[in-house]
């Protein structure tokens, strides 16, 4: 799934980043050469700058999201000890999901001045991409059910990246109403969705990686119990740092302000103080986890660290050595077992 969700990525990219190219073009020559793309003084629309802007910027948000996507659909299988639920459907959902990433991305610009057909279209788009990226959550959480689970440090990220990415994704519907959007629009609670979705889901994917891959990176255990510490303090941080802000923009907070009313004060410093405990976890991981995983401190990785790993980079020892294979390695017909390595 991790090299599904990596293929899926890079058609994304492929896609994308020429729309963003010919934005940052038209902008320079707007500048500097005298054209008039988006100056509405020599015949063009400013509003022409945020349909491409976001015609790029919603599918990148998936850009980010679906290795990560990739990653939890690695780690909960191994910990669950169990095949990944729905494997064809996850891979469809995938698929799905960067499909319908390129029709949505006018729902960032229900204030923008939008005719009713336009918002209803984008209203229901969003909705609608909510449906594959729900077949990824409810195979994640099949695939746990009644199985033989531990919780070592990737599992806990796996799990806390199920819950922070579902509380954004919930938050997500409903600013996908256009009615209720244009409350939201520009106030903290699309602070507190996007972090939810995009900063917590991919960092916790991230870290996620390190503790499931570093020992065949490094040949080294971590530290278990640092990593641990680690999970829970940064959960507890990132939920106090974030979710007083669904409070704030339901208030009416409004974005990219230096200052604020007093009666948002009070949310304002229980989000300073999880920021702050947010920020110590980090700098705990980097001392606590990392520099004794790269200076060789912890004990020495077997090949197969976790027991319900499966894949071409548990059959070889840890770390990996260079020129892995001499030859392709033979595989069973499921592809799932490795039968012969030279």
């Amino acid at each position: 799934m991790f090299a599904w969700t990596w293929l899926i990525t890079a058609y994304l990219l492929i896609a994308i980043m020429p729309v963003l190219a010919g934005a940052v073009t038209m902008t320079l020559t707007d500048r500097h050469f005298g054209t008039s793309f988006f100056n509405a003084a020599g015949g063009g629309d400013p509003v022409l700058y945020q349909h491409i802007f976001w015609f790029m910027g919603h599918p990148e948000v998936y850009v980010l999201i679906l290795p990560s996507f990739g990653i939890i659909s690695m780690v909960v299988p191994t910990f669950a000890r169990k095949p990944l639920f729905g494997y064809s459907s996850m891979v469809y959902a995938t698929a799905s999901i960067a499909i319908l990433s390129f029709i949505v991305w006018a729902h960032h610009m229900f204030t923008a001045g939008m005719p009713v057909t336009g918002q209803l279209f984008f209203m229901y788009a969003t909705m609608l991409i909510a449906v594959p990226t729900g077949v990824k959550i409810f195979n994640w959480l099949a695939t746990m059910w009644r199985g033989s689970m531990t919780f070592e440090t990737p599992m806990l990220w796996a799990v806390g990246f199920i819950s922070m990415f579902l509380i954004g994704g919930f938050s997500g519907v409903a600013e996908a109403v256009a009615p209720v959007d244009t409350q939201f629009h520009n106030t903290y609670q699309v602070i507190a969705h996007f972090h939810y979705t995009m900063a917590i889901g991919v960092l916790f994917a991230i870290f996620m990686a390190f503790y499931y891959w570093s020992p065949k990176w490094t040949g080294t255990m971590y530290n278990e119990r640092a990593g641990q510490i680690h999970f829970w303090l940064t959960m507890i941080g990132a939920n106090l740092t974030f979710f007083p802000q669904f409070f704030l923009g339901a208030g009416g907070m409004v974005r990219r302000y230096a200052d604020y009313p007093v009666q948002f004060a009070d949310f304002n410093m229980i989000s300073s103080i999880g920021s702050f405990i947010f920020g110590l976890a980090q700098a705990y991981f980097l001392f606590a986890v990392v520099l004794p995983v790269i200076r060789r401190h912890g004990r020495p990785a077997p090949q197969r660290p976790w027991e319900g790993a499966h894949g071409l980079e548990w059959e070889v020892p840890s770390p990996a050595p260079f020129h892995t294979f001499s030859t392709s390695p033979r595989l069973d017909e499921t592809a799932t077992r490795v039968l012969h390595i030279e």
